[in-house]
């Protein structure tokens, strides 16, 4: 395993609810959040404090819970939201501005209001919080020469943390990789955050490309959640950095499946079966090929182990694709005997209901057409 120097910053709370129609109850709120605590998560963005009072009432609930992360409030370019954060008591403020053209033109705003405005409030945060971090919203879309300018007016003034946000998912491992490697050169001694949106489908990997070519923290959330096609994935990221590319970490993952359950039940948000990590079926087998291979090492086609992320040992499905070693094992593991020839018999059955049904055979039917045969 290799060290490495990261920095892991959930944003469940605040990017993953402003997916659309997602509501947590403080309740859900204050589990999700003893959940991350029980992984390790140092770093938690609770919301934005100013959003309502009772958004306010709530964070500070949190912040005040007594859990081992640091609180982050998020906070438009203004006094008045960092006054909320303050009174939040949160350990920590994000600010976030646009820094691309096509945000600027929306908002009726120019260059010289993003540096002046910055200037002001960064000044202002400083003296009520540990830790300011300004974010560069739609960084993936500026202008890199006032991408560089809007990071060093920042790091003049203070700020210990930027933030680059693709807010609109747009780039790829490789300008990531570009990006990340100038940044990391010219701003060697400020922690480097990459925020990643997965409408194209490539969060996690960007997020990957990003630790790989200078960034040192990450902004995520469990199972990905957030607006549009959401977020780059907690728990995607994490067990890719251990298991693609050998990093020592020392998260709790076997909490993953638990977490990630308790998110997507209190989102509303249902995960697809083939959920990366996090999905039911990731580690149900069915192909007699894969099957076979696996009764003998699970290493074949497996690369997690269930208790590295909480949940079951792989099982089998019973199928068209199925093979007739994965029967026989089925009712060895109950204590019954079947014979070769009964095998083979029983895998046509189940097949032929398989393709009549376009489904799977459940374990219940396999026992009933087995109790046909004695």
């Amino acid at each position: 395993m290799k060290p490495i120097s990261l920095h892991i910053i959930d944003t469940t709370l605040r990017d993953g609810e402003q997916a659309p129609g997602v509501v947590f109850s403080l309740h859900e709120k204050l589990k999700i959040a003893q959940m991350l605590d029980k992984v390790g998560i140092p770093e938690v963005e609770i919301g934005m404090p100013a959003m309502s009072e009772n958004e306010t009432t709530d964070a500070r609930i949190i912040c005040t819970a007594g859990f081992q992360f640091r609180s982050l409030g998020w906070c438009r370019a203004n006094k008045q939201d960092i006054d909320c954060a303050a009174k939040a008591k949160c350990d920590r403020v994000h600010i976030s501005l646009p820094v691309s053209e096509i945000h600027l033109n929306s908002l009726g705003k120019n260059r010289k209001w993003v540096i002046d405005t910055m200037r002001q409030v960064v000044g202002y945060a400083k003296e009520r919080f540990e830790l300011v971090s300004i974010g560069a919203q739609d960084a993936s879309r500026a202008n890199q020469a006032f991408l560089q300018e809007f990071i060093s007016e920042g790091v003049e003034k203070g700020v210990k943390r930027v933030r680059i946000a693709d807010t609109v998912g747009i780039m790829n491992p490789f300008t990531v990789s570009r990006l990340f490697e100038e940044l990391a050169v010219d701003f060697p001694d400020t922690i480097l955050e990459f925020h990643g949106h997965n409408d194209l489908g490539m969060a996690t990997a960007n997020a990957l490309a990003a630790v790989a070519s200078g960034a040192n923290a990450v902004s995520v959330t469990v199972n990905g959640l957030g607006e549009r096609a959401g977020n780059t994935s907690l728990e995607e990221l994490i067990m890719a950095l251990k298991i693609s590319m050998g990093y020592e970490l020392a998260y709790q993952t076997e909490h993953f499946c638990s977490l990630c359950a308790l998110v997507e039940q209190a989102s509303g948000r249902q995960n697809a079966l083939s959920k990366p990590i996090s999905g039911t079926m990731v580690m149900c087998h069915e192909s007699g090929i894969h099957t076979n291979s696996l009764l003998k090492n699970l290493n074949s086609y497996q690369i997690l182990r269930p208790e590295m992320i909480g949940t079951k040992q792989p099982s089998f499905i019973f199928g068209k694709h199925s093979g007739s070693n994965a029967i026989t094992s089925f009712f060895q593991n109950k204590g019954m005997v079947v014979t070769k020839e009964q095998s083979h018999y029983l895998l046509n059955l189940v097949k032929n209901m398989s393709v009549e049904r376009k489904r799977s055979v459940t374990e219940n039917e396999l026992l009933s057409i087995y109790n046909c045969l004695t």
